[in-house]
């Protein structure tokens, strides 16, 4: 029988913004997967079919996770595993899930403050409804025996999805050709069906492979150095130059010079410019001349800055990090270190943190908040070019995500720290 999964969102989210803030923590990309895809694989069910995963997350994605991921009735009866839905996506932990559900025993597990899995035996009451703020409190309410390993890392801040990108790039990568469906078409070079590589194009693939998904176009002198993981229908521009740990989602177009980034799907990049050491949302459109910094001047430690207080990455390299739907303009500058907000406007030099709908031109002396209505329209527009239509749910998600971030648009007036 197939283990009973379920994600679960739990109440730490605050510091993994904006990236989760218009998606299941569950949905993030980091090389080349989503922890859905992991659980997917170790339950052995497949998304489309609904199989036997279950999901809790914050009542503002509640309808939009409707509509991209299929969610059977709870059944309370049955044994149940429990992760955490900020698990980092590891193709490892594919063997560990099947392990802990064929052992049988009841057990809860942590990753720092966080509950990270749990197997809740058959039987247990259960709370109704159960939900991403009672979850937690019910799983160490049950007493389960705790596991003294830490079973399950999870991403606890926007910059780890970034920092765990290289170190688990290579086993997943390696699972993912193993799964099939790619004819290789020059040396550690994998293509899906429909895959257009012209002939001018070059691939370096001594440290590590190439995987090019259904309806990938690689245009006139691209450069690519592997390992790197393109997703369907998206087209490499010419003379666009991907190096290495390069993870990019479906339906996009890329130019310029992209370094150890993840770009989510329907984003276009299609310009010259570097994006290095970064994770871009999807529906962005980063202008022509955009460009990030991912190391300081001093060569020290980057350190990201929240509300009251700032944190040390650990990371020598670490570039930007863009939510959904955010825009650039022609040359803008995103400082080391910087985070955009969802539907943000960037314009000029990017020396600090910019609130999720913001107009931030502020090196020109213009800092305004774009009206939700806007951000509704722009949506449609773009969903529009691409052949999607718009629906209640996704205009609902922008503007609840206005409301979640409005304290973020009290702006302080001091200057950017660097």
């Amino acid at each position: 029988m197939d283990p009973r999964i379920v994600l679960f969102e739990d109440h730490l989210l605050d510091d993994m913004t904006p990236i989760s803030l218009t998606r299941p923590a569950f949905a993030v990309t980091c090389a080349c997967y989503t922890l859905y895809e992991i659980v997917s694989a170790a339950g052995n069910a497949k998304s489309a079919s609904g199989g036997a995963i279950q999901w809790i997350v914050r009542d503002h994605l509640r309808k939009i996770a409707a509509q991209h991921f299929v969610q059977p009735p709870m059944d309370t009866r049955g044994t149940h595993f429990f992760l955490n839905a900020s698990v980092v996506p590891d193709v490892r932990y594919i063997e560990r899930i099947r392990q802990l559900w064929e052992k049988g025993e009841p057990f809860v597990a942590t990753s720092g403050a966080r509950v990270s899995a749990a197997l809740v035996p058959a039987g247990s009451p259960v709370p109704d409804p159960l939900t991403s703020e009672n979850v937690t409190p019910w799983l160490l309410e049950m007493k389960l025996p705790l596991m003294e390993e830490e079973l399950f890392r999870t991403f606890d801040h926007q910059y780890e999805v970034i920092k765990y990108l290289e170190p688990l790039y290579a086993e997943n990568v390696a699972r993912r050709i193993s799964g099939g469906g790619y004819r290789e078409v020059s040396p550690k070079v994998f293509a899906a069906e429909n895959v257009s590589v012209a002939d001018t194009a070059v691939f370096r693939t001594r440290e590590g492979p190439v995987v090019l998904e259904k309806d990938v176009e690689v245009a006139d002198f691209a450069y690519i150095v592997g390992p790197v993981h393109v997703g369907a229908r998206t087209r490499i521009i010419e003379r666009a130059s991907l190096k290495s740990h390069v993870c990019i989602g479906e339906t996009c177009k890329i130019g310029g010079e992209v370094e150890a980034s993840i770009i989510e799907s329907f984003t276009n990049k299609q310009h010259h410019g570097f994006l290095g050491h970064s994770w871009v949302g999807s529906w962005v459109n980063l202008g022509a001349g955009t460009s990030n910094s991912d190391l300081k001047n001093t060569y020290g430690e980057v350190r990201l800055e929240y509300p009251h207080r700032r944190v040390d990455t650990g990371m020598q390299f670490l570039g930007c990090v863009i939510g959904d739907f955010a825009k650039s303009a022609i040359n803008t500058s995103i400082f080391t270190g910087k985070i955009a907000g969802v539907s943000s406007m960037l314009y000029g030099f990017i020396g600090s943190n910019v609130p999720s709908f913001c107009n931030y031109a502020r090196s020109f002396g213009q800092i305004t908040e774009c009206p939700v209505d806007q951000a509704v329209l722009i949506q449609k527009r773009m969903f529009a070019r691409r052949g999607i239509r718009q629906t209640p749910e996704d205009a609902t998600l922008l503007k609840d995500v206005f409301e979640l971030t409005r304290s973020e648009r009290l702006i302080s007036d001091e200057p950017p720290a660097l």
